[in-house]
């Protein structure tokens, strides 16, 4: 795999670029009217086209329709449509999920995920205690079902992972660097890593509630609370990469004792757990939808209190960070109209307006539960410090690494 890694690299940089223009313009080519049309020599024209063929950009074959007579027919050369194909993956508490993004091409020439051909989806449910090896199985039979079982690896722009932070199973914390490798060793490609609720809230300003604007503060309820500023279009990770931990502002304080040591965190009133144990000991998030559905008074009590100070926090952020829109998203936001509608009333209500400056949009988040997968695919084409590595080893290798996900 580090040898298609270099092809790759030298094909595009030298004139690779030319020839799969040419590719994509006129159709399928044998080499000599590629020959014809790009003007090079036929040295270099041939060491070209075998560099993009083994690097998996474009595809050699005889076509089907090709009359049969004397001699052996003609080759024709044509773009590989898994080439430039970007996979996210997304390592949730209770499933892994896997996007597959064809990326077209802007009119630079760059490929560009807004502009994207297909998107695929993959998942499959497993425990909360499952380890990291089993799930890096899992992955690597999502990606085999989205790309036909036999994968052009050395083909795919990169992938990207999405993992829940802070991440941990039983018995080990993960280790970011470590994934990424380990991920890269599996896939021959590289490998891009960041947190679930920062991706999600990439997904929403690519393809979801956000989509076209710059400036976006995003939040997810679910376990845990988290969230992620979008910033000129480029995602913010801060200085140590932890930026987004929106759950541990206070917001009722004297409150609650939380995981994080402080009291009074949003975690602890606004998370899945926190709102169905006020709602009822041992109810799950089922039961709070059925309740808010029928109508319930408590269901809706306790909908509202948090969203009441789910909106005190996301107006000091506002205030202070002057987002063009506010994205609510995660798996509460499914329960019923009641939460948003007081996000939305409480976040107005605190709001500092200046002059002509209008209020903030507020939406729920539209992707649903593959937005962290596809902010893993669309996290390839940030710019950024998330770990990156292109490495050659089988998957299976990988996933028999003990302890190879501890931190150091």
């Amino acid at each position: 795999m580090p040898n298609a890694t270099r092809n790759t690299t030298w094909a595009r940089g030298q004139y690779g670029d030319r020839m799969l223009g040419l590719l994509r313009e006129f159709g399928p080519l044998t080499r000599s009217e590629l020959g014809e049309l790009s003007g090079l020599s036929r040295t270099t024209l041939y060491e070209v086209v075998s560099r993009l063929v083994d690097s998996g950009q474009v595809i050699a074959a005889v076509p089907d329709s090709t009359p049969r007579g004397r001699g052996r027919p003609a080759e024709k050369l044509m773009v590989n449509p898994e080439a430039g194909r970007v996979l996210g993956v997304d390592f949730g508490r209770r499933a892994v999920r896997v996007v597959a993004v064809a990326g077209d091409r802007d009119d630079s020439g760059r490929d560009s995920l807004e502009h994207h051909d297909a998107i695929s989806t993959a998942s499959e449910a497993h425990s909360p205690t499952a380890r990291w090896q089993d799930r890096l199985v899992i992955a690597r039979r999502l990606v085999g079902t989205l790309t036909g079982g036999r994968p052009r690896l050395d083909a795919l722009s990169g992938v990207g992972v999405a993992v829940t932070g802070p991440a941990t199973d039983a018995r080990a914390p993960l280790d970011q660097r470590a994934m990424a490798v380990m991920m890269g060793r599996g896939l021959g490609t590289r490998v891009r890593i960041d947190n679930a609720a920062r991706l999600a809230a990439l997904a929403e300003t690519v393809w979801g509630a956000a989509r076209g604007q710059r400036d976006v503060l995003y939040l997810e309820l679910s376990d845990p609370v988290g969230g992620a500023l979008v910033s000129g279009g480029v995602l913010h990770r801060g200085a140590h990469g932890r930026s987004g931990e929106f759950g541990h502002i206070t917001a009722e304080p004297g409150g609650a004792k939380c995981p994080c040591g402080g009291r009074g965190c949003l975690q602890t009133v606004a998370s899945t757990t926190a709102m169905l144990d006020a709602y009822r000991p041992g109810a799950d998030l089922p039961d709070l939808l059925a309740a808010s559905g029928s109508g319930d008074p408590a269901a809706h009590a306790v909908l509202r209190r948090a969203g009441t100070h789910v909106g005190r926090v996301l107006a000091g952020l506002v205030n202070a960070l002057e987002p063009g829109i506010v994205v609510v998203g995660g798996e509460l936001v499914t329960v019923g109209p009641t939460l948003m509608e007081s996000v939305r009333r409480e976040l107005l209500a605190n709001v500092v307006r200046c002059g002509s400056r209008p209020s903030p949009l507020v939406r729920p988040a539209e992707l649903g539960d593959h937005a962290a997968a596809l902010g893993a695919a669309a996290l390839l084409r940030q710019p950024g410090r998330a770990p990156s590595h292109a490495v050659g080893k089988g998957l299976g290798a990988a996933v028999g690494m003990s302890g190879g996900l501890r931190a150091n």
